[in-house]
């Protein structure tokens, strides 16, 4: 999720796997649910926002534990209400510039797959 001056929306992570490292809110989906569904609902669990879940911008493999491999699937988002604050298993949340972000430890592949969404310098 980008806003109007260029930045994103990343959570430090507060659990395994890869916790302390920063990354766009997510987290698994709950049986029945549909990839946006579980974005729409990981996203006010970690964020406390309320958005519109838009468009898929990318899916990944990544691997998040030397043990494990993950897929990730990244979706556009609309801000339409909530407050901004650290939730759930997010340890902090914030927006981030770009120059920001190269000094965050963050989770592996996600500034690569950032710039494929369209954000960058």
């Amino acid at each position: 999720m980008f806003d109007a001056h260029n930045r994103v929306l990343l959570i430090k992570r507060g659990h395994e796997p890869a916790m302390g490292m920063w990354s766009v809110p997510g987290g698994s989906n709950e049986p029945g649910e549909t990839l946006e569904e579980t974005a729409l609902r990981e996203i006010k669990e970690e964020t406390g926002l309320d958005v519109v879940i838009g468009n898929e911008v990318w899916v990944a493999t990544v691997a998040l534990s030397k043990d494990s491999d993950y897929e990730i699937h990244a979706f556009a988002a609309d801000i339409t209400g909530g407050e901004l604050a650290a939730g759930d298993d997010a340890a902090d949340v914030r927006w981030v510039s770009w120059e920001g972000f190269m000094e965050l430890e963050t989770t592996p592949r996600l500034g690569e797959l950032l710039v494929q969404a369209g954000w960058g310098p």
